[in-house]
This record gives C-alpha cells, sequence and structure tokens, in this order.
C-alpha cells in the first residue's frame, strides 16, 4: 500500500525570487500565477525565505520602509521534503500556520512547492481507484484474506464495509488500514464476525476432585 508524498503532489516548477526583488515585482508575480507566497532563494537556489501575501499588505500597514524581498521575507524558510507523507507536509503547515511549503532536495536547493490546495486533492480521488486499493492492497496482499464475504462500498471518499471476517481480532486492524488509505474521509464499519469461542476452547475439569469420585468412595468403613 503506497501513500502518496509531496513529490506526488507538490508543483516542480516554483515561482521565486532573488533577495532584491522588489515589492511591485512580487505582488504582480502572486496575482499573476494565483498563489499566496512565494520562496526567496539565495544564489545558489536555496529557499532563505519566503514572502506572503500577508508579508506584503503588513508593509502596506506598518511603518517599515522595506521594498525588497530581502527586507519582506518571513526568514528562515520553512521548508518540505520530497519523500515527506502528506500528513507530515499537513503538520508542519498547521504548526507555523502557513500555506505554501518550499519543497528541497538532498542539497538543499528548491525543487517545487507545495501547497494546502495539493494536499486536498489526495481528498479527489476517484471512489472506484479507493475501492480497488482496499480490495487489492489492504485486504489480499496485506492481510491476506479473500474479499470473496466482504462488501466495501465507497461515495465521495466514505467507505462502507460490510460482511463477515474471519476472525474478530482482524476487524480493528482492518478498520485501520482502511482509514489510512489515501482519499479516505471516514469509514463506516458495519463488518461481523463469528463466535471466536469454539467447542475446543471451553476450558474442561480434569477430575480429580472430590465432587467426581464414585459414589462408593464415600461410603463409610466399619471399625
Amino acid at each position: 500500500m503506497r501513500h502518496r508524498t509531496v513529490a506526488d503532489l507538490m508543483t516542480p516548477v516554483a515561482v521565486c525570487v532573488q533577495r532584491g526583488t522588489a515589492f511591485k515585482e512580487i505582488a504582480r508575480l502572486l496575482d499573476e500565477y494565483g498563489i499566496t507566497a512565494v520562496p526567496v532563494i539565495d544564489e545558489d537556489e536555496r529557499p532563505v525565505g519566503v514572502v506572503s501575501e500577508a508579508d506584503l499588505l503588513r508593509r502596506q500597514t506598518s511603518r517599515t520602509t522595506a521594498s525588497t524581498a530581502e527586507g519582506l521575507m518571513s526568514s528562515p524558510a520553512i521548508v518540505a521534503r520530497p519523500d515527506w507523507s502528506v500528513v507530515r507536509a499537513a503538520r508542519v503547515m498547521e504548526d507555523h500556520r502557513i500555506k505554501r511549503l518550499p519543497v528541497v532536495d538532498d542539497t538543499g536547493r528548491l525543487t517545487g512547492v507545495v501547497s494546502r490546495s495539493d494536499l486536498l486533492r489526495l481528498f479527489l480521488r476517484r471512489d472506484r481507484a479507493i475501492q480497488e486499493e482496499i480490495l487489492e492492497d489492504v485486504l489480499t496482499q496485506t492481510l491476506g484474506l479473500s474479499p470473496s464475504a466482504l462488501t466495501v462500498d465507497v461515495t465521495d471518499g466514505r467507505v462502507t464495509l460490510s460482511g463477515t471476517v474471519e476472525r474478530r481480532s482482524v476487524l480493528p486492524v482492518f478498520v485501520r488500514l482502511c482509514e489510512s488509505v489515501d482519499g479516505v474521509v471516514e469509514v463506516v464499519d458495519r463488518l461481523t464476525y463469528p463466535d471466536d469461542e469454539g467447542p475446543d476452547d471451553r476450558v474442561e475439569d480434569d477430575g480429580g476432585g472430590p465432587d467426581d469420585r464414585d459414589p462408593e468412595d464415600h461410603a463409610p468403613t466399619g471399625h
């Protein structure tokens, strides 16, 4: 079961500026490309900061005289790696209250940008693709189960599981794996399971207790 990474969702060719890029040029780029922030890179194409719409507006409402990217940017740049999971990227965005992350390679050079809207694309996966991944990757390959006794319905990312699993212990694992599939919004568990305790599982008395002796053993003896 392969999860999508930042590399799968990022915009590979990032719009970026240099330290000396002027205020008006930055504003023009944001408007032209319909983006909310732009990375600022150094001579080696490594991000040193980010200029956002908020930074530009702050310049207009404050007394600062900054007129270039170097004076306007938020620094240092909070960056992501191509191999990051979507969850990790989303958490970094949430922790730092930002909408976009420059993506850098192993040398620290800018390779792209990932935004909140890019991450949300996961939840636009087709229901059929989600259903196939659950049946093939989760059930068959990961759990080694046959899907013949189970039904997996997916509507707008909402997964409904019904049918009978062989063992009760499998149920929470199956549900948890389904919840981790990219694009799943919710999992509705309608699964059932047979009684795990069969006749061979019952604990039987192995004898030897005083009440199990032959009645004759209780007869009084003469003196």
